[in-house]
């Protein structure tokens, strides 16, 4: 059943019943169907729900709804009329699954494995596991040039194994990737207070690590969906005011986080209205070291956190 501003679309299989696994994917402008016509290849006992949050573009929601339709096992289609927003969005995804357990994607993934879906249903099998975490990567992300500092900052910071990231499970929640347990959810379900981008799923994994344990395992998706340094400096500019909701919620967790440490000393370096704006202006500039311009994009987002500490 559909809610005022929804509307709802399924494919054949879906009056089938439920199945073991709730695949979870919105989007927004992206075009998700490469990733459903990879999922499409692995036919097991899941089932689907892709939500449109207020796209607007009916070409791509009509492609979108044929993808639905050729699906091997039972999908559903949810469009909004409005944009509700990542947290929001995620919250009415849940709305419409049917299994007990749940693995959000982003719609910009694509499985590293042709038995992706097959070991997330192994996991939840031998471990029924309250949270798990499978990591992306960039193997199949193609190298273009406009994408070179987002390829460079996420090698360093977020491709990283299983072991890496339980040395702090917490730290490493994204919904890119995620499986998360029908009772889990049920008792932390997303905070809609977010707006924009950035921070939601972190400080949702900050609530659930106080109450459950969170597993992390190398089943990893490729993140097609890099970012050119322009669009990377507008999101860290959009999540400045998440990062603060972040902070008045886990203040003690956000203290031992780089951003927040470096952000702190940034507040009392003097002229703050000139040196900001040059960072952001280095990272930009294409022509400088890739290192360098890391170094300069990452300065820049503690200094648009300055605010916040």
């Amino acid at each position: 059943m559909s809610s005022p501003g929804e509307t709802v679309s399924e494919n054949a299989a879906w009056s089938s019943g439920a199945a073991a696994l709730s695949i979870l994917i919105p989007f927004k402008g992206d075009d998700p169907t490469p990733l459903l016509a990879a999922l499409g290849r692995e036919p097991c006992d899941v089932e689907l729900v892709i939500l449109d949050d207020g796209t607007g573009d009916d070409a791509l929601a009509a492609r979108v709804a044929a993808a639905v339709v050729a699906l091997p096992f039972p999908a559903r289609f949810v469009r909004l009329a409005e944009n509700v927003g990542r947290a929001k969005g995620r919250n009415r995804l849940v709305a419409h699954a049917r299994a007990a357990r749940f693995l959000f994607l982003d719609s910009d993934m694509l499985p590293d494995s042709n038995r992706f879906l097959r070991d997330w249903l192994e996991v939840v099998a031998r471990q029924d596991p309250p949270v798990a975490f499978g990591g992306f990567s960039l193997h199949q992300t193609p190298q273009q040039p406009a994408h070179a500092l987002h390829r460079a900052m996420a090698s360093h910071s977020d491709c990283l194994t299983a072991d890496c990231r339980a040395r702090n499970p917490a730290k490493h929640v994204f919904t890119s990737n995620l499986l998360v347990r029908r009772d889990v959810f049920e008792g932390e379900a997303f905070d809609e207070g977010f707006a924009g981008w950035g921070w939601e799923d972190v400080e949702w994994g900050m609530r659930v690590a106080r109450r459950w344990p969170i597993l992390h395992v190398d089943n990893t998706a490729t993140h097609l969906g890099l970012d050119t340094a322009p669009a990377m400096a507008a999101k860290y500019e959009q999540s400045a005011a998440n990062f603060a909701r972040v902070i008045a919620a886990h203040p003690a967790v956000v203290a031992n986080y780089p951003s927040y440490k470096v952000a702190k000393v940034l507040k009392h370096a003097p002229l703050r209205g000139l040196w900001r704006p040059a960072l952001k202006l280095y990272a930009l500039f294409e022509g400088a070291p890739l290192k360098t311009r890391a170094f300069a994009m990452r300065l820049y987002r503690a200094a648009l956190y300055v605010e916040a500490v």
